[in-house]
């Protein structure tokens, strides 16, 4: 058996019940899960497994690439967030975001309350 590398205290033992949800469909793995603190990892080829089928059913999520023009607003520069983000996220004028710089890209998140 393999120590558990998230919580290092625990073994993994094999599991066959390792539930992976997308886009709500529910797909049943096998794997390892740790005795001591129930993480799970699930096998690569049923990692694959599970790509595969998710891209037959179309929810594999695609990156979405979105080009905008950024307008000056006082000191700073702003964008607009379009419509169908905004209710797919459920995003609305109260909502806070996170604004982080990974390298040459900007991530922007919202921060669940």
């Amino acid at each position: 058996m393999r120590k558990c590398p998230i919580c290092e205290r625990g073994e993994l033992v094999k599991a066959e019940d390792i539930i992976l949800e997308l886009d709500g469909y529910v797909f049943v793995v096998k794997g390892e899960r740790c005795n001591s603190c129930n993480e799970e990892i699930p096998m690569e080829e049923e990692t694959k497994r599970i790509v595969i089928a998710s891209k037959r059913l179309g929810i594999w999520p695609e990156p979405l690439k979105l080009y905008r023009q950024l307008s000056k607003s006082g000191n700073g520069l702003v964008f607009r967030i379009p419509a169908d983000i905004e209710k797919q996220l459920k995003l609305d004028d109260e909502t806070e975001i996170s604004i982080t710089k990974i390298g040459n890209k900007i991530v922007i998140s919202p921060e669940k309350a």
